[in-house]
Formats: C-alpha cells, sequence, structure tokens
C-alpha cells in the first residue's frame, strides 16, 4: 500500500465500549466484542503492505483483553485522539497520521474488512484521489484520501447520523469512488450478522462466547 492505513479506535472498557449490544448481553460482553473487533482489525492491517497507525482514546489498562491489545499494538505507531468531537478527533488524526501523504482510515467495527477491499481502497485513492466505504446504517466504514490534510473537512459534517455517508460522499464530490458496503457493529444483532459472514475470526468465537 502506499497510503498510511490509519485506524481509529476505543479502548474497549466495560460499561463505556459498545453500549447499545451492552443494553442486550451486557458490559462485559460489550467490551469482549469491541476488543474481539480491534484485535481482528490489527490481523487485517498487519497482513498489508503499509505503514499502520492506531488512533488511540481511553485507558487501556482497564479495557478487555487489555494484554492482547497491548502486544498486538506494540509493533505499530500509537498516537492520541485530539478534537472536541469525533468531527475533529477523525480529521486530526488523519493528519497526526499521515501529515501530508496519503492515508486510508478505517475504524474497529468492521472486523468483517478483508486485506482486498484495503488493497481496493488504496489503488481508488491513487487513481482518483479519494475512496469511501458505505456502511449500511448511513454513516461510512473507510475513509482514503490522497492527503491527509483534506480530512479537515469532516469537522463540518454531523457524524453519527444517517446521513453522513452521503454528506461526506457529496463533500469528496458526487459520484466519486466508493467500495463494497459493510455492517458496522453497533448492536448485538450486528455482531451475530458480522460473526457469521467470518466465523474463524475472533469476532466469531466472542459472539458464541456471548450468545
Amino acid at each position: 500500500m502506499n497510503a498510511t492505513l490509519l485506524i481509529v479506535a476505543k479502548a474497549p472498557i466495560p460499561g463505556l465500549a459498545k453500549t447499545r449490544i451492552a443494553a442486550t448481553v451486557g458490559p462485559d460482553a460489550a467490551a469482549d466484542l469491541a476488543a474481539a473487533a480491534l484485535l481482528d482489525t490489527l490481523d487485517v492491517a498487519k497482513r498489508c503492505d503499509a505503514e499502520v497507525v492506531v488512533a488511540l482514546t481511553g485507558d487501556l489498562g482497564s479495557a478487555a483483553r487489555a494484554d492482547a491489545l497491548r502486544e498486538a499494538l506494540a509493533d505499530v505507531s500509537v498516537i492520541p485522539q485530539r478534537g472536541r468531537d469525533l468531527a475533529e478527533r477523525l480529521a486530526h488524526a488523519h493528519a497526526d497520521a499521515a501529515g501530508h501523504g496519503p492515508v486510508v482510515q478505517i475504524g474497529m467495527d468492521t472486523p468483517q474488512v478483508s486485506v482486498d477491499d484495503l488493497a481496493a481502497a488504496d489503488a481508488l485513492v491513487r487513481s482518483d484521489g479519494s475512496v469511501l466505504g458505505p456502511a449500511l446504517d448511513g454513516g461510512w466504514w473507510l475513509l482514503g484520501l490522497d492527503n491527509a490534510s483534506r480530512a479537515e473537512f469532516l469537522a463540518g459534517i454531523p457524524m453519527s447520523a444517517s446521513d453522513t455517508g452521503e454528506r461526506t460522499q457529496a463533500a469528496l464530490g458526487a459520484g466519486g469512488p466508493r467500495l463494497r458496503e459493510l455492517r458496522d457493529m453497533d448492536t448485538w444483532a450486528d455482531a451475530v450478522a458480522i460473526a457469521a459472514e467470518v466465523p474463524d475470526r475472533r469476532i466469531a468465537a466472542s459472539a458464541r462466547r456471548w450468545s
């Protein structure tokens, strides 16, 4: 990959992680699912020929699977998130990770992501300047830019809304390149559906454990 691969992540702390999932299966289960999703995402990222940067917020010492996460993060660059809200944190993370270079950014809520997905994103950034990976809930799961400083536009887009993806695509240029649509892991039903897609990953084992 030509672009820096940026993962924006939150320490999976029981009671703070995945509260919508916690409402169904409890805070410990929700945090374990979040930790499994992050570990799976890191596994895929490390299989790409790319510099991997994780923009992290939260106390990893209080997180589920803390030891496994520390080990998985030991051989990638970890930077703190900064900003007043999610949009600002995303914009700053792009700049902090890649400066003015190309960046492909994902989160930790799509552990079904594949190396092919990320390679396709990198190719589209090189050929078209940007790429968006739309999410089933109307948001997006991946944003790729040929210059990380361009991510400043995110500060003006409401995040976690049903039209976040539409607004982001419009800012990039209507009709621009898009990747396949993926499901974000926001609810227990999402976790179960994602686990069925990738039965050999940690997320599937975690979903089976808490079912």
